[in-house]
């Protein structure tokens, strides 16, 4: 499958990628979490929530996070309400938290 999507990437870049969609434990949970203080633990997941002056302008950060989203092949649950934006991670085909998890929220905390 990975050579599918990333045709021409060697074993140590398959290595790397996979490291990074492996099951998190509690603990590396916990020290991740420290890492994103605005974001919650929910579950197999982590969320966190914005308010914006608008509804246009929240489209536009969710637009920004679907480009950074793309970019990654990783992609969070999304759920809009006029000015409130709600994200939730998990590696779904994983069943839980990994790295790439809380890659994709720090990036998304620099927009």
């Amino acid at each position: 499958m990975f050579q599918a999507l990333f045709p021409g990437a060697g074993i140590a870049a398959a290595q790397i990628i996979m490291a990074r969609r492996t099951l998190l434990s509690e603990a590396e949970i916990a020290d991740r979490l420290k890492e994103i203080p605005q974001w919650s633990r929910e579950g197999d997941a982590i969320t966190r929530t914005w308010t914006f002056k608008d509804f246009p302008a929240a489209l536009r950060f969710i637009n920004k996070v679907g480009e950074l989203a793309e970019s990654m092949n990783h992609h969070p649950d999304i759920r809009n309400s006029w000015a409130t934006v709600q994200l939730t991670l998990t590696t779904h085909d994983r069943g839980g938290l990994t790295h790439l998890d809380f890659e994709l929220a720090k990036k998304i905390d620099a927009l």
